[in-house]
């Protein structure tokens, strides 16, 4: 920074499910920018968590941030939100951003594939960003399976495998969806469907879709762990991710939406981050 130069403003960032995984690793990460400051908690109506504060949930000690549930008032003093929370809010949070148009990042997933119309109109007002998954890693993944998917002959197999702990709800997991689409999308060179955004599956624990076959496993503590096997005769390939510290999501999501606060009204991915950092 030149000398005299002014700081960048802080962007003030709102956490949706804060009492969740996800929310408490969010507020763990956020130290880690200096540019980003969290001024909203939410949590739903119902958590018993509502009243106390958000940091001493996290084990971070006292933040002076109160948990609440009334995410309008909360987006009023905010640059940028970020919803971790559940797949039933997921229609809720998005009309709240929109009404207050301000951007937001969705990482939640199983929400109902339904929700990409809202999604598609809450985009020309708002910036819009909805991940399956907010690791770097991850997203550099899902280019190396569309390179594969293009690059091998139909004669390859393709099946996307994804382990998590035990108490995760989806199945395939939303990043094993987006996996399954990228692969299905380079192969046949269509354009990406909703499904790569974390929509829910048409069935619950679909074995092959689209040409693309899935299988998931839900044990013990593990964090995430995705690999997608292209199957020929007499060969294989094998491409994965292994997440060892849940906090990889975090940092990718508050990088993301730091990147995103600025952007003009539309619909992102993490794709378009990672292009931005080359």
């Amino acid at each position: 920074m030149a000398a005299g130069a002014a700081p960048p403003p802080l962007v003030r960032a709102v956490l949706i499910g804060v009492t969740g995984r996800m929310g408490r690793e969010l507020l763990r990460a956020a130290p880690e920018f200096a540019q980003l400051i969290v001024t909203g908690a939410i949590a739903s109506p119902e958590s018993l968590a509502l009243g106390r504060d958000a940091g001493e949930l996290a084990g971070l000690g006292r933040l002076n941030l109160v948990v609440t549930s009334d995410l309008p008032r909360a987006l009023e003093a905010a640059d940028v939100a970020l919803d971790f929370s559940s797949a039933a809010a997921t229609r809720a949070n998005l009309a709240a951003c929109r009404a207050a148009r301000k951007p937001l990042l969705t990482g939640t997933t199983g929400f109902a594939a339904e929700l990409e119309g809202a999604f598609a109109a809450a985009a020309r007002d708002i910036p819009l960003l909805v991940a399956a998954n907010t690791s770097l890693g991850v997203t550099l993944l899902l280019e190396l399976v569309r390179i594969a998917a293009r690059t091998l002959p139909t004669s390859f197999d393709i099946d996307v495998l994804d382990m998590h702990h035990r108490s995760k709800p989806d199945a395939p997991s939303g990043t094993a969806l987006a996996l399954g689409a990228a692969a299905r999308e380079a192969r046949q060179g269509s354009a990406p469907v909703a499904g790569a955004s974390g929509a829910a599956p048409a069935t619950d624990t679909p074995h092959r879709e689209g040409g693309v076959g899935f299988a998931s496993v839900r044990a013990g503590d593990l964090v995430g762990e995705h690999t997608v096997l292209f199957a020929g005769p007499g060969e294989q390939l094998s491409l994965t991710h292994r997440a060892t510290d849940r906090g990889v999501f975090a940092r990718g999501a508050l990088a993301a939406a730091l990147w995103l606060q600025s952007r003009p009204p539309g619909r992102y991915t993490m794709r378009d981050l990672l292009v931005k950092k080359q």
